[in-house]
């Protein structure tokens, strides 16, 4: 017999196109964890509680975008989003953007974060889209270990990306070639 303390956590990551029962109140927990600890997609203090679920309720009402959630046994502990570019931008087509990605600290550890970002990625080729772009602060180490351990590359630096704390932070852009047979980029 397996002890509750041997038990395997439910790890899952998936696309959703409308709130479940209790999934905006879990998003929106998580999302005020992550702005206290400094993970906070742009947050620096979490906002009121009914401006955050105005932010989430928005973000499925956007066709471009398509958010992804990540659950911890069964609870919502993370997201990220691909944002696809609108019918008008012909020359940009095949260009996406993660975006808004965190964990809660509460569930890091668990390879959620990991999963959170395949998962967008394999979304992203789906959708068609070649290359996936994405900018992260300077302080998120952990974020910029896992863009480039899974094959983000590094392509510039903005030395005035966040004013956080009284000081000005360093932003990173990123890209990733999602099929190795079109890079005609120099």
């Amino acid at each position: 017999m397996t002890s509750p303390d041997e038990r395997k956590p439910d790890l899952r990551v998936e696309q959703i196109a409308a709130f479940g029962s209790g999934d905006l109140h879990d998003l929106c927990d998580a999302a005020e964890a992550a702005i206290v600890d400094g993970g906070g997609f742009g947050w620096l203090k979490p906002p009121q509680r009914s401006s955050l679920e105005s932010y989430w309720r928005g973000v499925l009402l956007v066709p471009e975008r398509d958010l992804f959630v990540a659950r911890l046994d069964g609870v919502i502990a993370g997201s990220a989003q691909l944002l696809r570019p609108t019918a008008n931008n012909e020359a940009g087509a095949k260009v996406g953007v993660l975006t808004t990605f965190f964990l809660a600290p509460w569930a890091r550890g668990f390879g959620l974060a990991f999963r959170t970002v395949q998962a967008v990625e394999a979304a992203a080729r789906t959708a068609g889209l070649a290359v996936l772009s994405l900018d992260v602060r300077e302080s998120q180490g952990r974020a910029i270990e896992i863009y480039e351990e899974l094959g983000f590359q590094r392509w510039g630096t903005n030395p005035w990306y966040a004013f956080v704390d009284g000081r000005w932070m360093k932003g990173f852009y990123y890209s990733k070639l999602l099929d190795d047979g079109e890079e005609t980029a120099s």
